[in-house]
């Protein structure tokens, strides 16, 4: 680990440190006995489900990436997407965003194709995972019988905002794609002589970017392989909500029997969270989710710091003994592959400033 990501985990940490120390002073009256007792009544035949649902969406996953792949490795299979996909999520999980490169380095390497354009794909995953998401939480807002009607009704001009917010997001990077994929080498000098003002490396880090993101654009053959890949990916993340479903089901109390529309709450605050993780601890996802259940949804806080954990380590860490199972049976080290694909990373999508 470079001191690059030592000081960022240590930043993180103290970060974290400090949240906590706040959400336990505001929890003054929290009960250790009945945080383990519920954490010990919890139905496991639900979570188990939970589990099960989470490794369909990693089945999803590599069915969309094999999509990706049609243009130039028609022949490829969705099984041979899986385990790259299995190992590369363990990755994330055990180094945190140190691993986030492993999926399409090992995909490249398993497809013999430059690693520069399974980034790009990566690039263009990370589009339709907003915009599956976006269309689900806009479902939600506007159905009558969806987040109208929960616990705390004052949230809901919030996440209506917010589903605004991620409508034009959404836009944005449509319309960019749309300029990128008619003159992406245009766009990319653009944005080079723009930001070169302020730096010469970062403004052609930049039109890199652009570049890359343009050359993702190409797995995209015509408005069948559109169509599929959108609703691959908003199967995938309606699976990921029914996972949200069973964990909080799975502790039979009524302010837990949330519907699937709702949850979408929970995952976005999830999400939010991770924006500060300790590798292969978290913190940030776990706190995020404990806040929503306590302030949107009435759950104790011991039931919902229970469930905040239980939902990360089903979502998040349940990945991680099929993923070593797997790196071990392949002869993988996770280190040596998050080192490599950096590497990589930064030879392939980067050329020499003049």
């Amino acid at each position: 680990m470079d001191k690059k990501r030592i000081l960022a985990s240590v930043a993180v940490f103290f970060i974290l440190a400090a949240l906590f120390y706040l959400q336990y002073r505001h929890w003054q009256s929290f009960d250790w006995s009945t945080f383990w007792a519920q954490t010990g009544r919890i139905n496991k035949l639900h979570v188990f489900h939970g589990v099960m649902l989470i490794y369909f969406g990693y089945f999803l996953r590599a069915i969309r990436w094999k999509i990706f792949l049609q243009p130039v490795r028609p022949k490829a299979t969705v099984t041979e997407m899986v385990s790259p996909t299995l190992v590369g999520f363990t990755g994330i999980a055990l180094l945190g965003r140190a691993g986030e490169f492993i999926r399409p380095y090992l995909i490249a390497r398993r497809t013999n194709l430059p690693f520069s354009s399974q980034l790009a794909a990566w690039t263009v995953e990370r589009i339709f995972d907003v915009g599956a998401f976006t269309f689900l939480m806009i479902l939600a807002i506007f159905l009558p019988s969806a987040l109208p009607s929960i616990p705390h009704p004052e949230y809901y001009i919030r996440f209506r905002e917010g589903g605004f917010l991620l409508i034009g997001l959404v836009l944005a990077l449509a319309i960019a794609a749309v300029v990128v994929k008619r003159s992406g080498e245009a766009t990319a000098k653009w944005v080079e002589s723009s930001f070169g003002y302020l730096s010469s490396n970062f403004g052609h880090k930049l039109g890199d970017r652009v570049r890359e993101f343009g050359e993702g654009l190409n797995t995209i053959q015509g408005p069948l392989s559109f169509f599929m890949l959108s609703a691959v990916s908003i199967g995938m993340w309606y699976v990921i909500a029914l996972a949200y479903q069973e964990v909080t089901h799975s502790y039979g109390v009524p302010s837990l029997e949330i519907p699937v529309s709702q949850l979408l709450i929970l995952m976005g605050a999830s999400m939010l969270g991770s924006m500060l993780q300790l590798p292969a601890v978290g913190g940030g996802s776990q706190m995020a989710t404990i806040a929503a259940l306590t302030s949107v949804f009435d759950v104790s806080p011991e039931i919902a710091a229970s469930c905040g954990i239980l939902l990360w380590l089903v979502t998040f860490a349940a990945v991680i003994p099929l993923g070593l199972v797997l790196a071990h049976h392949e002869r993988l080290s996770l280190r040596k592959l998050s080192k490599e694909s950096h590497m990589a990373e930064q030879t392939e999508v980067s050329r020499p400033v003049a």
